[in-house]
């Protein structure tokens, strides 16, 4: 018996779909696309949002240079999202609000595995916080909530990888790009950081 179901809205995928199939409809595959790429609120009710070239260099929504410690070259979502300027999304981090990111580089093979250094970071936050895939598609961005001791950003090695920890003074290239299951919120990554420190 047949016990396989679409993903987005459970119906039972039929004879009629390829044996591979994810979801029973065109409808429910693009919802489940925007699902994947939704940034989570308490990011775009911030205006800290800034675009970036392809070289990750910061840009104003109208395409002059931005500054990831200088408000008046930030944006609300909306306006940073409608722009043309540059390759795409960015977000500063500013440390009055504790909102944090976890930067999980070269992490993740071409086939979506993920080493197990980083894997080790995604159990410690299974299922409370947002995770991103990065803008070059071989890393992950753990966004939440924690204090960062001592400033802007750490760089930490972890068996193979590196984590880098930014809380303030850095902007991060936001992609949208939802990794697995993870939900549209930020938790509290505190335990992770002071575990890495």
């Amino acid at each position: 018996m047949n016990t396989r179901r679409c993903e987005e809205c459970g119906e039972h995928l039929g004879a009629r779909h390829a044996h591979n199939a994810r979801y029973c409809s065109g409808r429910c595959r693009t919802a489940a696309c925007r699902k994947r790429r939704a940034i989570p609120a308490e990011l775009t009710s911030r205006p800290r949002w800034i675009r970036r070239t392809s070289r990750k260099v910061p840009l104003t929504v109208g395409g002059a240079t931005a500054s990831s410690t200088d408000p008046s070259t930030w944006s609300r979502y909306g306006d940073a999202a409608r722009s043309t300027a540059g390759a795409g999304l960015g977000f500063v981090l500013d440390e009055r609000d504790g909102l944090v990111c976890l930067d999980l580089d070269h992490c993740l093979d071409v086939d979506g595995t993920v080493a197990g250094w980083a894997q080790n970071v995604l159990d410690a936050v299974a299922g409370s916080t947002w995770v991103e895939v990065s803008a070059g598609g071989d890393g992950l961005h753990v966004w939440g909530h924690g204090r960062l001791p001592g400033g802007a950003g750490r760089r930490l090695r972890l068996g193979d990888g590196t984590v880098e920890v930014y809380a303030t003074g850095r902007y991060i290239a936001v992609t949208g790009r939802t990794f697995g299951g993870t939900p549209q919120r930020l938790g509290d990554l505190q335990h992770v950081i002071d575990s890495l420190l």
